[in-house]
Parts: C-alpha cells; sequence; structure tokens
C-alpha cells in the first residue's frame, strides 16, 4: 500500500532524507520513530505530497505521488503534527470544504461527519468557529475530517500530541480499527511507548537513513538486547550511531 523507493530530500548541504526504501502492507500500523531532527516529519511530509523530494519516488495504493499527486493524496488520510485550520470557519464548515475538495457526496458527508463530530466529541462544537477551540480540540478536529472520504492509506504524524488519556486511548482504538479493516497507518511518533502498543512493524530512523526495521523482537535482536523495551533498544541503536 505504501513503497517508499530510494527517497531522498535534500536541503543545500544538508541531507535530511538519505535513500529511504520502506515497504509498508496493507492492514499494517508501522511506526516510524527516530530522534529530533532526524527525517521524520520530512518523510511524512514528502509522502503527503506537501513537500517534493530531492529524489525517489513514492507509491501510495500503486499510485505514484509524483506521477499523480492529486490522484495519490485522495488515497490519503493525512494528519500532520500540527493542527493548521481555517480558525475563522466552524468546524462543520471545515469539514463540509474538506470533503468538497475529496469529491464526497453531500449526502454521505452530513451523515458522516455528524457520526465522526460526535465519535470525537466535537458535536457540542460543531458550530462554533475553530479559533475558540483547543488545541486537543482542533487534533481531534483534524482526525475527524480525514476519516471523511474513506481513504485506505493513513499518514499520521505525532497523533497524540495535545490530546489528553481519553483521546489518546481512542485515537489507539481508532487506529486498531482501520488495520483490521485492511487500511494502512504510517504513523511518525516521539511516543515509544504508543509505538510499542499498537505497531505491527517499526523503523528507526537516524541522520535521515533507516537505521532498523522489524517487530519489537526483531529491533532487540539487532540491538543485542532481547529483553530490553523499546527505550533501550532505540537509544542502543541511534547512541552506535552517533557522529564525533
Amino acid at each position: 500500500m505504501i513503497a517508499l523507493k530510494d527517497l531522498s530530500k535534500q536541503y543545500g548541504r544538508f541531507l535530511a532524507v538519505n535513500k529511504l526504501n520502506l515497504t509498508v502492507e496493507k492492514g499494517e500500523i508501522f511506526g516510524f520513530i527516530g530522534p529530533n531532527g532526524a527525517g521524520k516529519t520530512t518523510t511524512i511530509r514528502i509522502m503527503g505530497g506537501i513537500l517534493a523530494p530531492t529524489g525517489g519516488t513514492v507509491i501510495i495504493d500503486g499510485i505514484d505521488m509524483g506521477r499523480e499527486p492529486e490522484k495519490a493524496k485522495k488515497r490519503i488520510g493525512f494528519i500532520p503534527d500540527r493542527p493548521y485550520l481555517y480558525e475563522k470557519l466552524t468546524g462543520w464548515e471545515f469539514m463540509s470544504f474538506s470533503a468538497a475538495l475529496y469529491g464526497v457526496d453531500k449526502d454521505i458527508f452530513i451523515e458522516k461527519a455528524t457520526s465522526l463530530l460526535k465519535m470525537f466529541s466535537l458535536w457540542d462544537w460543531a458550530q462554533e468557529l475553530i479559533e475558540s477551540y483547543s488545541h486537543g480540540m482542533k487534533q481531534r478536529l483534524i482526525f475527524a475530517t480525514a476519516f471523511l472520504h474513506d481513504p485506505p492509506v493513513f499518514i499520521v504524524d505525532e497523533p497524540m500530541v495535545g490530546l489528553d488519556p481519553t483521546g489518546i486511548r481512542m485515537v489507539k482504538d481508532l487506529l486498531r480499527n482501520q488495520a483490521r479493516a485492511g487500511k494502512t497507518v504510517f504513523m511518525s511518533t516521539h511516543s515509544l511507548g504508543v509505538a510499542e502498543d499498537i505497531c505491527d512493524r517499526i523503523g528507526i530512523i537516524h541522520h535521515g537513513a533507516l537505521l532498523a526495521t522489524g517487530t519489537t523482537k526483531d529491533l532487540q535482536r539487532t540491538a543485542g538486547i532481547e529483553e530490553a523495551d523499546l527505550e533501550a533498544v532505540f537509544l542502543r541503536l541511534t547512541e552506535e550511531q552517533q557522529t564525533p
């Protein structure tokens, strides 16, 4: 469902992403972790069609993002790390605007938007301007909107930022349910506990390069500490790659 082939992004002399090769299958939750500045968000933005790569390709559900960006983007539910929204719109208006971009039928939109706003505890605020929302409410609105067009792929950057424990539990359950329904989830996170809890496989990126991928047990074996938690594995693998 997702394939990254020799994906690279360079800013002047700085190589943010270095020939990344990765495949994520249908029905899989893939966790993407790494230190600050490792290349996670750059990779996510390229996958979402926000940034153009310097080299390589992104394939979403068989569609080349570089050749058919609009078609590829329609296959994605994109949830950024910061909820950039049109704050002079109400929550309902923002969802209506987004649904129109994705070609969601009006009758279907009304039913789905109502259901999603209730699911994310935003129904009572649907007619309020987004500028009055808290950060957590804005994040929940982004999630609700990403589900409107029923995409086969979800690309999520730091999904738990700004959410309270109830919201975190709800999002974890939602992502699990999407994977059970055959959807593909690519999730960048700093929360190693969340990654260990819900991800089928995890990739560790450092200095723009993929250090290792696999299940938690696979990563434990790679790090040579098979009884350790993901935090210890992460620290071992990234510290080994520190430049002088």
